[in-house]
């Protein structure tokens, strides 16, 4: 069978992809055992590019050739600005993360290195640059969050993994597979640097959870 656009992606970089899924953080997220401190750190890094990832959906939105794609990437973007970005306030309010302690937090090179991504993306102006990075920060997420055992756990992890593994999202990961499956043999290099850019700087961000873990959390 020949292999879709986004599956030949996949597989050129899929030790590095392989290692993220199946990476350390994502154990102990599904299994419950991950610390306060370190799901503390990791969320203040995930909120910190939330601005940029917006910027990005814009652009794609701005971008895309059909009606009906600037539709779903808008309701897309919508539920990134509400449900999402709530949960991290709720959740940071359950962790004890005060402003002060965001404020303190450094970016790690790997936030700083995405936030880099989704400008350079976003500024492209090119539809099918911003669908490679949105294909892997979007079914990256799937990929793991599908593995999630059916058990009750607190609403920090419960949610986030909820979040990245219902129907809806599911969806939208396959409308943004076929998006790219659709127009990406046409920036072949574009594409291909962008999505694995991508990959590499999702397995650096589940490493470096490790390194900046949040002492004031609960």
């Amino acid at each position: 069978m020949t292999r879709t656009f986004t599956e030949s992606l996949r597989l050129d970089n899929e030790t590095t992809w392989s290692a993220a899924v199946q990476h350390r953080l994502v154990e102990e997220l599904l299994d419950g055992s991950i610390t306060d401190a370190v799901m503390a750190g990791y969320l203040i890094q995930d909120h910190r590019f939330l601005d940029s990832f917006l910027a990005l959906l814009g652009s794609a939105v701005a971008t895309a050739d059909t009606f009906e794609a600037r539709l779903i990437l808008a309701r897309f973007a919508g539920e990134v600005a509400g449900d999402e970005n709530t949960y991290f306030e709720r959740s940071f309010a359950a962790l004890g993360v005060t402003d002060q302690i965001d404020e303190r937090t450094p970016d790690t090179p790997a936030t700083s290195g995405f936030k880099d991504l989704f400008r350079d993306a976003a500024e492209s102006r090119d539809y099918a640059g911003a669908l490679a990075v949105l294909v892997v920060t979007e079914w990256l997420y799937l990929d793991w969050a599908r593995r999630a055992p059916s058990r009750a756990r607190g609403f920090v992890h419960a949610e986030w993994i909820a979040l990245h593994d219902n129907p809806g999202f599911a969806e939208f990961v396959a409308f943004l597979r076929r998006e790219l499956d659709r127009l990406g043999s046409e920036h072949g290099d574009l594409t291909a640097g962008y999505f694995q850019r991508a990959v590499e700087l999702e397995l650096a961000f589940f490493d470096q959870a490790y390194d900046h873990p949040v002492g004031g959390a609960r």
